[in-house]
């Protein structure tokens, strides 16, 4: 890595999946728009969430991180983006409610369009085209002209994302998130999952509370914690020209942040030595978030973690660890013990979905909610075995009623995943499903604290 940074000596380093852009001009035009933009996110308030990072750092809180696998201009709706929050909020709920811990609240929303792809081309019938990169690089239909990277995507991307924060923003603020709305958060559509019960029976208790608390004179009307939450964005920072164009210079303290989101993370396929995308990352104020998988030694680990966060910060790194349902006690405990041993203050979280994707009898890609509970269960067994916070997931899910991911209590089939497969890249949870890995993650949480209080 270069010793001084700026906002592009990313171009220095490496860089891997980004678009080859045929016009420089059209490319210079957009970036040049971009930099012109108001930023979408301040560095205040990057700062306060690298605060409540540091809580769950330190095991007094937990990371709730989910929202779609790729954004898209053709799922752009308020209602969609609604019924995530929702749903978002209902699991947060029942983690707090459950737990009695805080919950961090960081959506995959306002930013989340740019996908790696594992080859840069696809064939279909003997036809041979650029990949799909994503809403904000080409478009997903298979003709030449969709598939050429098109700069101006990045700016309408940017509107979107500006559109949804905006919306976000009203209804984290707006009393949509009051907790006397707790009943109104349930989709319609998940009236026959036996989860929508037990988080109706959740809400009756939270209701009762609020009501001892108005008897006993409180006023929850007047407790702005009960009133509004506080609500982050993320996504992965892996189209640079898009994230450099929005990297401003605070001017409260001179330290440079990306305004595209609250947080950022790099990819499994981006996060090697020498990388632009480390390069990037390293000099922004962000909470950063980092993939981890199977490839990843603990020795490259610890001297990424010494680039990215050589003061060792509180809050500033995410450590999100994406093995597949039967990797993870074999590979996870290496890199827990050297964060250990070296005395990084990591936050660990859980992507039990990218690496259990499968192929379906029907020709579908999948993901068996089985091996995402799996992931998840084996995660915070070796978390109880080395004596280490469980402090986060983070999944692909929506508030859509989809048929993307097989199993869960709706017992979705490989027959029924054609019925409502509306993903633009890979499968989400649905709502139900989301909501029951919530509930089963409150038990997982549940036995970690009360094993902790059993050891003390």
């Amino acid at each position: 890595m270069t010793e001084a940074w700026s906002p592009d000596s990313w171009k220095q380093a490496e860089a891997r999946h980004l678009p080859a852009y045929e016009d420089q001009e059209a490319l210079a035009a957009a970036e040049e728009a971009l930099a012109s933009h108001p930023p979408l996110v301040f560095a205040g308030e990057a700062r306060a969430l690298k605060e409540d990072l540091a809580e769950v750092a330190a095991g007094r809180a937990f990371l709730l991180q989910g929202g779609d696998c790729a954004e898209s201009f053709a799922e752009f709706h308020p209602n969609n983006i609604r019924d995530t929050f929702r749903v978002l909020l209902q699991m947060a709920v029942v983690l707090t409610f459950a737990s009695k811990r805080p919950v961090v609240k960081v959506g995959r929303m306002a930013g989340q369009f740019a996908k790696p792809r594992s080859a840069p081309t696809e064939t279909q019938d003997g036809v041979t085209l650029a990949s799909y990169f994503g809403d904000n690089i080409n478009g997903i239909g298979f003709d030449a002209a969709s598939r050429v990277p098109d700069p101006q995507r990045m700016v309408r991307a940017c509107s979107q994302a500006a559109a949804t924060l905006n919306l976000l923003r009203a209804f984290a603020g707006g009393g949509y998130a009051n907790l006397r709305q707790v009943h109104r958060w349930t989709l319609d559509f998940m009236g026959r999952s036996p989860w929508a019960d037990r988080f109706s029976d959740v809400a009756d208790r939270i209701g009762e509370a609020l009501d001892f608390m108005e008897a006993c004179g409180v006023d929850p009307e007047t407790v702005p914690q009960l009133q509004r939450t506080s609500f982050y964005t993320s996504h992965e920072a892996l189209l640079l020209p898009y994230e450099q164009a929005l990297t401003r210079q605070d001017s409260l303290t001179g330290d440079w942040y990306d305004t595209s989101a609250h947080m950022l993370w790099i990819g499994d396929r981006t996060r090697f030595e020498g990388s632009a995308h480390v390069e990037f990352a390293r000099g922004i104020g962000n909470p950063l978030g980092m993939k981890c998988g199977p490839s990843l030694e603990p020795d490259a680990m610890l001297r990424l973690l010494d680039t990215l966060n050589p003061d060792r910060e509180a809050g500033r790194i995410t450590l999100i660890a994406r093995f597949g349902h039967d990797k993870v006690e074999a590979g996870l405990p290496p890199l827990v013990r050297a964060v250990q041993r070296e005395g990084h203050p990591v936050v660990w979280s859980c992507d039990p979905m990218h690496g259990n994707v499968v192929k379906s009898d029907s020709g579908y890609k999948t993901r068996p909610f089985d091996r995402i509970l799996r992931e998840a269960r084996d995660f915070f067994a070796v978390h109880r075995a080395e004596g280490t916070h469980p402090g986060g997931i983070h999944v692909e899910m929506t508030g859509q009623d989809v048929t993307e991911c097989v199993g869960g209590a709706v017992a979705i089939t490989d027959e029924a995943l054609g019925d409502r497969y509306h993903t633009h890249c890979d499968p989400r949870l649905n709502a139900a499903q989301s909501l029951e890995l919530a509930f089963l993650l409150a038990e997982m949480l549940n036995e970690e604290a009360a094993e902790r209080r059993a050891a003390a």
